[in-house]
């Protein structure tokens, strides 16, 4: 059998009691973790900025790079002919 004790708390509903409030704490977590974010995607772009500045010394214009490419002239075409559809489809 419970015993139950008469309380002299103020209870909430549950509508009350499922609603956040926006408090110092939580403001805190934001602002710790946004700085977080910020000093890391720094960090990453300090650790890689000579790679980000860098640039081919060439573009591509030389012509040995062109002729890396090169396939020789296309084969000669063939003209390819579809059947035509037959009249007859057998017996009825």
């Amino acid at each position: 059998m419970a015993i139950t004790r008469p309380s002299s708390r103020s209870g909430l509903n549950a509508t009350r009691a499922r609603q956040g409030r926006f408090g110092v704490h939580m403001f805190w977590v934001l602002v710790v973790s946004t700085a977080l974010a910020a000093l890391a995607l720094f960090g990453a772009w300090s650790w890689r900025h000579q790679d980000l500045a860098s640039t081919a010394p060439n573009n591509a214009r030389q012509m040995s790079d062109a002729r890396a490419f090169d396939m020789g002239e296309p084969a000669p075409g063939v003209q390819q002919t579809t059947p035509s559809p037959t009249t007859e489809t057998g017996p009825r």
